[in-house]
């Protein structure tokens, strides 16, 4: 399975799709360190191992998993996280709301705007409560190009994710992605979402209030 790949100044991303639900799990590589951040393990072990295997042409170091980030708590987006973890000792991260529901225990549970600090590039995490409790988007500030959002099922193309009919919860949800994406950042800002294609800010902008009166 190929690997679509952004070169970036300090990183790669690399991204597959997984599993009939076509989850996105991505890699992002310090060209000049090796560490890695790999989010969303979401299936297929072999294929995640695969990219990993790839991402050695991606740095003139020797590659290292440095952690596994979560988006978020749904059986979907975890189901090769155990394996990973026991194949590449890896730590791992997630919301501190969903970090229980996980089926590995969680080294690094994260709050709004704790930032990880990696060889050559930070993540900073963003808390987005709706879609679970502890969603968390990952966001990655590039020194020489737009912002990368790693938005797990909080945002894709057309608006926020399932909230269920639930009100509140949609509220919510639509209220944060709001101000602590689009308000906090710019409209080349590329989102990768947890399913399916990216977008940008930009493209999604002119759709929230419209988002807000369907209510989904």
């Amino acid at each position: 399975m190929d690997s679509l790949i952004h070169s970036l100044r300090d990183i790669t991303i690399r991204r597959i799709s997984v599993s009939e639900m076509n989850n996105n799990v991505y890699l992002l590589t310090a060209k000049a360190s090796g560490a890695q951040l790999l989010i969303d393990a979401a299936d297929d072990l072999p294929a995640i191992q695969q990219m990993i295997e790839d991402s050695a042409a991606d740095t003139t170091a020797t590659p290292k998993l440095a952690l596994i980030a979560t988006t978020h708590q749904h059986w979907d987006h975890v189901r090769a996280l155990p394996g990973l973890v026991e194949v590449t000792g890896a730590k791992t991260s997630a919301g501190v709301d969903d970090a229980d529901a996980l089926p590995v225990p969680v080294d690094v549970p994260l709050r709004h705007g704790d930032v990880g600090n990696f060889d050559g590039f930070d993540i900073t995490a963003v808390h987005l409560r709706g879609h679970t409790p502890g969603s968390i988007a990952y966001v990655y500030l590039d020194p020489e190009g737009p912002a990368h959002i790693f938005s797990g099922d909080s945002l894709f193309p057309g608006g926020v994710g399932n909230t269920q009919n639930d009100a509140a919860r949609f509220t919510s949800l639509l209220n944060d992605v709001s101000e602590r994406l689009f308000q906090a950042y710019p409209d080349d800002t590329v989102v990768h979402p947890g399913h399916g294609d990216p977008t940008t800010l930009g493209a999604e902008r002119p759709h929230l209030a419209e988002w807000r009166e369907r209510g989904w």
